[in-house]
């Protein structure tokens, strides 16, 4: 059974391991399949109504580490898309989550985190800050969230940029697209280069447009 981002998955590997998966674990992955999806696309009925079913579905357990694996996928999503600030629904759930869940929070809200607890694609990406490691991380959700936590700590390299505009854009993401294309456009526009801060906006309101 996969998780978001491959964060602990032996927890759910270890609720799977009877003969088949119980009802509130298939429930739990594929509305959060659905909420990702529609999020960083920016649908937000249907990111709300699928959120909601996963919390409650993963709510029927009590289990903390569960629940906090669900609130983290919320706000890996926002990081995705350079939104949000923190993860303030995981706060409740800390005490009771693992060592893992509360680095991967803490490295989510930019605060002190212990780097080898990470998931081994977001742990090499943040130590090197090379685009070639954001490159090599094959799920396009989790490369947004690497570049994202890059970006808030102003380590994103040039190239990264591109690159995360070209993920999201691959994904056919609106929200995480246009976020992206607006952080582009400014950097472009500190360093001076007015044409490409240009380029960057015009693609910016093609998409707007598309959407009327």
């Amino acid at each position: 059974m996969k998780f978001y981002l491959g964060l602990l998955p032996a927890i759910f590997l270890v609720a799977c391991a009877g003969t088949s998966s119980p009802s509130w674990l298939l429930e739990t992955d594929a509305a959060l399949s659905a909420y990702h999806a529609a999020y960083l696309n920016g649908n937000e009925r249907v990111a709300a109504r699928e959120l909601a079913l996963a919390r409650r579905e993963v709510g029927r357990t009590g289990d903390a580490m569960l629940m906090a694996r669900v609130e983290l996928s919320v706000c890996a999503a926002q990081t995705a898309s350079l939104a949000g600030t923190g993860c303030p629904a995981f706060t409740p759930l800390a005490t009771d989550a693992g060592d893992a869940e509360r680095a991967y929070a803490a490295y989510l809200a930019g605060e002190s985190f212990t780097v080898d607890q990470l998931p081994a694609s977001q742990r090499q990406a943040w130590t090197s800050g090379q685009t070639s490691d954001l490159a090599a991380i094959a799920d396009p959700l989790s490369r947004l969230v690497a570049a994202g936590v890059l970006w808030r700590h102003r380590r994103l390299a040039d190239e990264g940029y591109a690159l995360a505009t070209e993920t999201a854009a691959g994904q056919g993401w609106r929200r995480a697209l246009l976020a992206w294309l607006a952080a582009d456009r400014e950097r472009l526009l500190a360093k001076g280069d007015v044409p490409s801060a240009t380029s960057r906006q015009r693609r910016i309101e093609r998409i707007v447009d598309s959407a009327r």
